[in-house]
């Protein structure tokens, strides 16, 4: 009973703090919301059907990732969702990460989604938080090209080159990290071999052989392997690219005209605040993060305000509208699947 009523009171004090922050960047951006509210009302149907293809893109790469870790985690005897049942899956998290803290929606669509087909909770949350593990390290190396940028006040041409640097040593850093993680396995494993036959029972043993533990089962992991590691890091760099197009659609729907690359520098900051967010879908965080960071690369305050606010309205409507047709489409493959077994 206290532990559910510590949980409502949790739920509530984030909601009031995401109302607060909004309000925030409100007074600070000196935003007119009536003025927002108009420009959202003119946006054209075909600038919100671009941005659905746009997430509709978005989810399908984040399925890919998904399932590829998934590859690697199943066992043969568990059962493979089919391409449209991942892809419903990955955009109902996405729907449920705008009003959840956004490290679970994800993880809680994946792991329903997944316990019809054996061994929910590592396929599913774990499965996840390996995905989107390569995400946060993916925007963290934008993140530096970001930085770099604004330290040197250069422009869009420094950016591009700054990130193309980044990803690249990502990629030539996977293989000598895969060898690292493989040493650390094989010498955890012979340690452990010594510590048994040691009979170690203090404490501090038990904690020690239980990390000794966890690094020797690396040995047998199917995650340790440069091609799907690289595999993953150009996924989540497709990802990110997508992310930064449909901020720039939601700016352009509202004529807010806020250039691609400023837009791509200000993205790594308002994901990592997404991430460490404690609001609803990392409300108000999200929204002032990236107003703030994009002030700091030149964009006037009221119009990043502006743009941040309408970000979130549109972004939110083509998340429901993606969810809605993948859970239509799923609708379609059960009926032709039961019609199959009817003929035979």
């Amino acid at each position: 009973m206290l532990m559910n009523l510590r949980r409502v009171l949790l739920f509530l004090g984030s909601v009031a703090l995401a109302a607060a922050l909004i309000a925030l960047l409100i007074r600070l951006g000196k935003v007119d919301v009536r003025q927002t509210l108009h420009q959202l009302e003119r946006v054209s149907a075909i600038s919100f059907v671009k941005l659905v293809l746009l997430n509709a893109l978005l989810v399908y790469l984040s399925t890919e990732k998904w399932r590829t870790v998934d590859a690697a985690l199943r066992s043969p005897a568990d059962s493979v969702p089919s391409r449209i049942a991942s892809f419903f899956v990955s955009s109902a998290g996405m729907a449920l990460g705008l009003i959840l803290p956004v490290q679970l929606g994800m993880t809680a669509a994946r792991t329903i989604g997944t316990h019809t087909h054996g061994r929910a909770l590592r396929r599913g949350t774990g499965g996840t938080l390996v995905e989107q593990g390569f995400d946060l390290l993916v925007v963290l190396f934008f993140t530096a090209a970001s930085m770099a940028t604004w330290l040197s006040r250069g422009n869009g041409m420094t950016w591009i080159v700054s990130s193309a640097i980044a990803i690249g040593a990502a990629l030539l850093f996977v293989e000598p990290a895969i060898r690292m993680m493989n040493w650390l396995a094989c010498y955890a494993s012979t340690n452990l071999s010594h510590q048994s036959a040691a009979g170690s029972r203090s404490q501090i043993g038990n904690r020690v052989s239980r990390v000794l533990r966890d690094l020797s089962d690396l040995r047998h992991s199917r995650l340790i392997d440069a091609r799907l590691v690289r595999r993953l890091l150009i996924l989540s760099a497709a990802r990110f690219c997508v992310i930064v197009l449909m901020a720039y659609q939601t700016s352009e729907a509202i004529t807010a005209h806020i250039q691609l690359w400023r837009m791509a520098a200000a993205t790594p900051f308002a994901t990592i605040a997404n991430v460490i967010g404690v609001t609803p879908g990392g409300i108000g965080v999200n929204e002032l993060t990236s107003a703030s960071v994009l002030h700091l690369f030149g964009i006037p305050l009221v119009v990043a305000s502006q743009w941040a606010l309408a970000n979130r309205l549109l972004v939110t409507g083509s998340c429901y509208t993606v969810a809605a047709c993948a859970f239509a489409m799923l609708g379609v493959e059960r009926i032709a699947h039961s019609e199959k077994l009817k003929i035979r």
